[in-house]
This record gives structure tokens, sequence and C-alpha cells, in this order.
């Protein structure tokens, strides 16, 4: 700080920044001092304690649900962990991914035979269907024919007549 007035100060900038930090630190120190005697500073103590009990509980709960998620067996058989041998745990990673990828190739393989299953059914039941069409078809036919509405007529006494008009020829 550069002095205001042209008047001789025997004190550098620097004793003058020391001078003020001395004065700030004797002030806190009074004020502290003060809250102690009052006991506000108990109370801010006692505060800051059960914060440090509180974070300490929930960090001892952690670590408790933390042994007991590897405490499982599922985790274990997963992680490897349950294996003494370290030699062995190293690899149990590719080993699983080898089980899994196993597993997911079988299930494939069963959808693929009961997809094939279904379509084989499915497969039989339209030939059945085209045969049943083809028979009916057939049946159609031979109900339809001259021959055969002749001698559906016959068989109920109706004589079959030619019709009455000459037949024409229509020409576009």
């Amino acid at each position: 700080m550069t002095p205001v007035s042209d008047e001789f100060n025997p004190l550098s900038e620097e004793e003058l920044r020391q001078q003020e930090q001395d004065e700030e630190f004797r002030r806190r120190v009074r004020d502290e001092v003060r809250r102690m005697q009052s006991g506000a500073a108990q109370e801010d103590i006692e505060r800051d304690i059960e914060e440090e009990e509180a974070i300490q509980a929930e960090q001892t709960r952690r670590e408790a649900k933390k042994r007991l998620k590897r405490s499982r067996l599922f985790y274990q058989l997963f992680s490897g962990s349950i294996l003494q041998n370290s030699s062995v745990a190293k690899h149990y990673g590719h080993l699983i991914a080898i089980a899994i990828a196993s597993l997911v190739s079988i299930m494939i393989m069963f959808a693929t035979l009961y997809a094939d299953i279904k379509y084989s059914r499915l497969e039989r039941e339209v030939q059945l269907l085209r045969e049943r069409s083809i028979r009916l078809r057939e049946q159609l036919y031979k109900r339809t024919t001259h021959a055969a509405i002749v001698e559906e007529l016959e068989k109920r006494g109706i004589k079959m007549q030619e019709p009455r008009r000459r037949r024409e020829i229509i020409e576009e």
C-alpha cells in the first residue's frame, strides 16, 4: 500500500502488510476466545464430532454391504473369488465367457429346433389342405359337367330340352 500523504513512512509495504496480517490474526484469536468462553465453540465441536460419526457410520454400512455382496455365492461364482488357486482364478473370466457362450449356443440350437418342428407341422397342414382342395375341386367338376347334369335330371325324371330360341351369334 502506498501512503496517501507525502510524509515519510519508515515502514515498507511488506512491513505494513505483515502488520495488517498480524492484526487480523489477533482479531480472529480474540473472536475465538470469546466463542470458547460463551460456549458456541463447544456446540460447533460437538456438531463436527456428530458429522464425523455419521460419515464413519455411513462408511461402515457401505463396507458391510460390500462384504455381504462379496459373500454371496452368485457373486463368487462370477467374480472367481470362490477359487483358492490364484493361477486358476486368473483365467476364470475366460472360462465364464466360454460357459456363457456355450449356454447361448445351446439355447439358440433348441430355439431353432423348436422353430423347425413348428415349420414342419405347418408344412404338413398346408399339404393336407392342398390335397383336400384338389379333391373338392374334382368333386365340384364331376357334379357340374354336362353329362353329370343330364344324368341327375334323368334320375329326377326331368327331360332336358334344347333352348326354344335359336342361338344367335353376336358379332361386334
